[in-house]
């Protein structure tokens, strides 16, 4: 049965290569990112995908988003809050004050805008996964990349939190990809960054995945199996 996915940062990377991926499939995505080339290219190639132009870190933008996708009756099955980005390697005390904003801005703040705009109209139907992109270092840590650690800990805290207010029937799920050869990979690994697998190979083991999440797994921290 087809369902109707809203996925955000689907410009690149792994939202890119997710969105594509079920749209191959016959799925619905309702998707947004920041790049509008990167839109109009997917809008071009999946023209029954629905692309816009946001940035999630601006809650009137978010807002506004919603609107117009609810209005047209576009509330999704499945919610996932996947754009991120992460500092430039460094220790903490030399992490630009900018940057670390922007890195709290996009990976958790925008989480929550998006969350606070769809959610509603789900909780309307009582039926729904939000899937709220964590990852190993939401689990773990290393040196040099602690802004981005610290808003992924976030995630999986807010999941959790999440989760327990959530009526019967619906999900939250903090899920980590796996290690991908992604633009962001590239940032922390430098060259080590290519030994692991594309986004496009991820994609197709994840995408099954993330549909047969339910009611059952909320509150989980989970993985995708393989990454």
């Amino acid at each position: 049965m087809s369902k109707t996915l809203l996925i955000t940062g689907v410009s690149k990377g792994l939202g890119r290569s997710l969105a594509e991926e079920l749209l191959a499939q016959g799925h619905r995505v309702l998707g947004c990112g920041r790049d509008r080339e990167a839109l109009e290219e997917l809008r071009a190639r999946w023209p029954h995908g629905r692309f816009s132009v946001v940035d999630v870190a601006d809650p009137q933008a978010v807002a506004e988003w919603a609107q117009e996708l609810l209005k047209a009756g576009e509330c999704p099955d499945f919610l996932l809050n996947n754009a991120a980005l992460i500092n430039p390697n460094a220790p903490l005390w030399e992490v630009p004050v900018e940057i670390f904003s922007a890195v709290v801005d996009v990976n958790l703040k925008g989480v929550f805008y998006v969350i606070k705009y769809f959610l509603p109209a789900m909780l309307k139907r009582q039926a729904g996964v939000i899937v709220n992109f964590s990852s190993g270092w939401g689990r773990s840590t290393s040196p040099e990349v602690a802004p981005y650690c610290a808003t992924k800990w976030a995630i999986e805290g807010l999941t959790q939190a999440l989760a327990q207010e959530l009526p019967p029937g619906m999900a939250a799920v903090a899920l980590n990809p796996g290690i991908i050869h992604t633009a962001m990979l590239d940032s922390c690994f430098g060259v080590r960054a290519r030994q692991y697998p594309s986004p496009t190979e991820w994609a197709k083991a994840a995408a099954p995945f993330i549909l047969k999440l339910s009611s059952k797994d909320n509150g989980r921290s989970l993985s995708v199996p393989g990454f």
